[in-house]
């Protein structure tokens, strides 16, 4: 068969699509010193004005009105939108992580027991949890304002108590008492992730 003809049946059955949020850069140069807000429009016009209809490239919807994301926050999860970003307008362009971007996702949780922690009590570095299997499995680092909750809900800590992790970590123990919220998701592995304290 020649190659253009397949080529082109490939190309008609596949339909080929994309979905951009930002760019760089656009024909007239680099912009990632401009504010979002300002590549966003441009990005949108280029979109609309310098691209065939109908366009395999498509802008993903975006809105500055909180209650419009609170809708597709809780709508499209059953269409398997994952969540929603919020993006800071007047951020510069970052390769990477950036801190003027936060992912939104829907999550399942479960409830854990603290049967420990690393750090100092008055201010916990990570907590030990029993999972619901019954693992024991050390957090990730905890954010200050979740650290601080942590050690105003401890208990009556033993300092000489030690205990072990499921992966060999070391940890303090605590008396059993303090149920923390973690994400399903992140259970199946050696580190879990807390949400919150009960």
């Amino acid at each position: 068969m020649p190659r253009g003809f397949s080529d082109r049946i490939l190309q008609e059955s596949t339909n080929p699509s994309a979905s951009v949020w930002d760019v760089p850069a656009l024909p007239t140069g680099d912009v990632r010193a401009r504010p979002y807000e300002e590549r966003r429009a441009m990005m949108l016009d280029v979109l609309g004005g310098g691209l065939p209809s109908p366009s395999p490239i498509q802008a993903v919807s975006a809105t500055d009105d909180v209650e419009v994301a609170r809708v597709w926050y809780d709508t499209l999860v059953a269409s398997g939108v994952e969540g929603v970003v919020a993006k800071l307008g007047s951020a510069p362009y970052q390769a990477g992580r950036s801190s003027s971007w936060k992912k939104v996702g829907h999550a399942e949780t479960i409830d854990a027991e603290v049967v420990g922690f690393t750090g100092a009590a008055g201010r916990p570095r990570a907590l030990a949890v029993r999972l619901p299997d019954g693992r024991v499995a050390l957090s990730q680092r905890l954010g200050a304002q979740l650290a601080a909750q942590v050690a105003a809900a401890l208990v009556a800590v033993a300092p000489a108590a030690r205990g072990r992790a499921a992966g060999g970590e070391s940890f303090t123990a605590a008396e059993p008492g303090l149920l923390v919220e973690v994400l399903a998701g992140t259970t199946r592995h050696a580190v879990v992730t807390v949400t919150r304290v009960r």
